[in-house]
This record gives C-alpha cells, sequence and structure tokens, in this order.
C-alpha cells in the first residue's frame, strides 16, 4: 500500500479508523501482558491515538510510530503539549517526557533506533495492512524486538465476500496463526461479534468479528 494513501487520509480528515477514545479491549487486556512499570511500549502505526497516553499512564514509556506528520503534531497539540522536535534521514522524532513517536516508515525502523522493547500494542496496524503486505510486516516486527516481548494484538475479521473494501482488512485467525505461530504461542483471550452500532457496520460491513490475542514467544 502507498504511503501515500494514509498521508492523504490525514489530510483530508478521512480518519474514520481513528478512536476517540481509549480502546476498550486495551484497558481489559493489557493486564494479561503482565507488564511492569517503566517497561517499553512499541506502538506500530499508531496515529493519535488515545491508547498512548493510556499507556504512558500506566508507567510505561511508549514509542508510537507513524507515517503521517500531521497525525504525530494533533496528538501532542490536543493535549497541549510543546513536544522536542529531532529531524533525522529516516525520522523525524517528537518527544515529550514518556512518550516518543516516530515519523517515517515503519519499515525503515531499525533495532537501534528504538532499543530493547518489553511490550506491543498493536490495534491498528496489522489490519491496516492488506494481505501481501503482513508477512513483511510480522518479519520486521519481530527482527527489532526482542526474544523476550510480548505482544498484545487486537484484529478484525469478515467475510471476504462481504462486499466491504478495506482498510481496514479481514484478518483471520488462521491468518494470525500463519503470520506467529511457527515462534509464539498465541492465546486468544476474547472473540465477540461487532456491535450494530459500530462505525464498520454503518459503512456497509456485516457479519464482522473482533478477536484480541496474546502472542509470546516460544521457549
Amino acid at each position: 500500500m502507498d504511503p501515500e494513501f494514509w498521508r492523504e487520509r490525514w489530510q483530508n480528515e478521512q480518519i474514520g479508523f481513528h478512536e476517540g477514545q481509549v480502546n476498550k479491549h486495551l484497558q481489559m487486556y493489557w493486564q494479561y501482558l503482565e507488564p511492569l512499570p517503566g517497561e517499553k511500549v512499541l506502538v506500530p502505526l499508531c496515529g493519535k491515538a488515545h491508547d498512548l497516553a493510556w499507556l504512558r499512564d500506566q508507567g510505561h514509556h511508549v514509542i508510537g510510530v507513524e507515517l503521517s506528520d500531521l497525525a504525530c503534531a494533533a496528538f501532542f497539540a490536543e493535549r497541549g503539549i510543546d513536544p522536542q522536535e529531532n529531524a533525522g534521514q529516516r525520522f523525524t522524532c517528537y518527544r515529550h517526557k514518556d512518550i516518543e513517536l516516530w515519523c517515517g516508515d515503519f519499515f525503515q525502523l531499525t533495532a537501534d533506533d528504538i532499543g530493547p522493547v518489553a511490550l506491543v500494542y498493536d490495534r491498528a496496524a496489522l489490519i491496516a495492512l492488506p494481505p501481501e503486505m503482513r508477512q513483511r510486516y510480522a518479519d520486521h516486527l519481530l527482527r527489532i524486538t526482542g526474544p523476550e516481548t510480548r505482544i498484545l494484538l487486537v484484529t478484525l475479521d469478515y467475510p471476504p465476500q462481504s462486499g466491504f473494501e478495506g482498510p481496514p482488512f479481514n484478518v483471520s485467525d488462521a491468518e494470525v496463526e500463519r503470520l506467529f505461530g511457527q515462534g509464539h504461542r498465541i492465546e486468544c483471550l476474547h472473540h465477540t461479534r461487532l456491535p450494530q452500532d459500530d462505525g464498520l457496520r454503518k459503512r456497509g460491513l456485516s457479519g464482522g468479528s473482533e478477536s484480541v490475542f496474546l502472542l509470546q514467544r516460544n521457549n
């Protein structure tokens, strides 16, 4: 998927994927990762999610990665924060205390850039990518994190024949197993149908469901 697609969505304020509150699954299931205060959390394709501030408030150092500089700027502006800005060749990094937003291409991020990461929260990254990009995403995510990293993954699944055009794209349980099963223990923490008043249903999606997974590397 062309990065300009996402930049244009932010430019045109077509951001229906942005949640106006902290994600309920994050609040309910984050504890299952057994997180410790001070542990570093990576949030790929983070937008301006309220989840970033919530994770910071749990005592974590939060690193978000986002293509759009408008999204990064909006996150801080909406909180009345003037972050430090450091522009490099691959990324512009916005920092304020325990939150860093790296503006650039996630696939150019390296382990040296972000240092050791204990936790990953993915609510909107995997489902934002078309099928042909998901293996690359999974491989890169595992490459820049460590063997002890725990992942909280939220997915959306709907019938391919539904006629709904993503993003967000459907990611089945089998797809999660294919991408991560070889090196991880995968536990489904939650599975539920989308509520009738969900914004995706208003866009014409029917029969969709959400799942929440805990991924831990095999010992």
